[in-house]
């Protein structure tokens, strides 16, 4: 397990609810599609370095912000997650876009239905996700993307001969 694996593990999150998020996103594209592909898509989204320092900084936040150590008018945003904030979401999208387009649309509609891990992160009673909750769905919508774009039966369209 790689360290950024253990650290979404403490605030409750597993790759396996992730690969749900995605699985969800792309089963009705690809039906022979496995939780074990997405299990597996996830971990190649983590790998990558930058969006490993997109979690560590919203997770950072986030935690900063549970334990009131952040200055104001910060520590109130986050503790009323603000709606106008928009910089836990301008941050998640620097995963989404690590397999274009697509990732950024499934990213929109995974922050309005929030499902699966997403809506306990959302519930303020749990703690403070501000950050946590879109970082998950930036790497569910990057992870089903990085699917999509390596499906087999996708079409393919060649330029004529000139």
């Amino acid at each position: 397990m790689i360290p950024i694996e253990k650290l979404l593990l403490q605030r409750g999150v597993k790759i396996s609810d992730i690969a749900e998020i995605a699985f969800l996103l792309q089963a009705q594209y690809n039906p022979i599609l496995t939780m074990d592909e997405c299990i597996v898509s996830v971990r190649a989204v983590l790998s990558k370095r930058e969006v490993q320092y997109a979690l560590y900084t919203g997770i950072a936040l986030d935690d900063l912000a549970e334990r009131k150590l952040l200055p104001e008018p910060l520590q109130s945003i986050m503790e009323k997650d603000e709606p106008l904030f928009g910089v836990d979401e301008t941050l998640a999208l620097g995963i989404t876009n690590v397999y274009g387009m697509i990732g950024l649309t499934s990213f929109g509609y995974l922050d309005k239905v929030k499902p699966g891990i997403l809506q306990k992160l959302n519930n303020k009673a749990n703690g403070i996700h501000v950050f946590l909750d879109d970082l998950v769905a930036g790497l569910a919508a990057a992870a089903s993307a990085r699917i999509a774009h390596g499906d087999a039966k996708a079409n393919q369209y060649d330029l004529p001969d000139c």
